[in-house]
This record gives C-alpha cells, structure tokens and sequence, in this order.
C-alpha cells in the first residue's frame, strides 16, 4: 500500500526548531520529488517547499526561504524538514506529497496524502 507518514510535529516556542520526518511505505522514493505543504486553521493548503530526486534541487516559498531545509535520505526511504526560527504563523498541519518533479499540480495529485503532523508555535 502506497502511503507517507509525517511525524514530528509539537509544540514549539517563537525562535524554536523542529525537524519532520516523511517517511514512505509501498514504493521507493528514490524517482520522486518530494513536496511539503502546510494547512493553516481556516486557510488553504499552500506549498513551501520540495526537493527533486535527480540532482537534488531545493525549492522554498518566500515565507520560510532562509528558516527551513528541506533533504532526503533515500536509503532510509524518508525526506525531512528541518525548521528553524518558527512563527507563529508557521502554525499548522504539515503534510508530504510525491510526484514526477517539483510541480504543484502534480504534488497536489499524488493519490496518497497521510494524516499530517501538528506543529503549534505559540509561547
């Protein structure tokens, strides 16, 4: 069965860190980018960030650009998200999607999304 999990999710103080596994079952990684999304309370899901899987080419949305980092270990068949110096309007659900490249529509597509992970900012 085709699946992502995301894990790593908490709560965390403005200025705090925390890093996000995905982590794959039922298909390799290795030929897939890899896309993270966010959905705020009341908001739409947006994109912030993906990672290719032929050179490995980063992409970021302006509102993280500088604070996160987003990798991937194929042999462990899992991408992270590294965050640094959260907002509270980093606040959210986070979710990982994969796709033929770093597209959105075609990250948006992917017929498997998990149940994301929590991650609060909040002092």
């Amino acid at each position: 069965q085709v699946q992502l999990v995301e894990s790593g999710g908490g709560l965390v103080q403005p200025g705090g860190s925390l890093r996000l596994s995905c982590a794959a079952s039922g298909f390799t990684l290795d030929d897939y980018a890899i896309g993270w999304f966010r959905q705020a309370p009341g908001k739409e899901r947006e994109g912030i960030s993906c990672i290719s899987s032929s050179d490995g080419s980063t992409y970021y949305a302006d509102s993280v650009k500088g604070r996160f980092t987003v990798s991937r270990d194929n042999a462990k068949n899992t991408a992270y998200l590294q965050m640094n110096s959260l907002k509270p309007e980093d606040t959210g659900v986070y979710y990982c999607a994969a796709a033929f490249g770093c597209d959105d529509s075609k990250l948006r597509s992917f017929p498997a999304w998990g149940r994301g992970t929590q991650v609060t900012v909040s002092s």
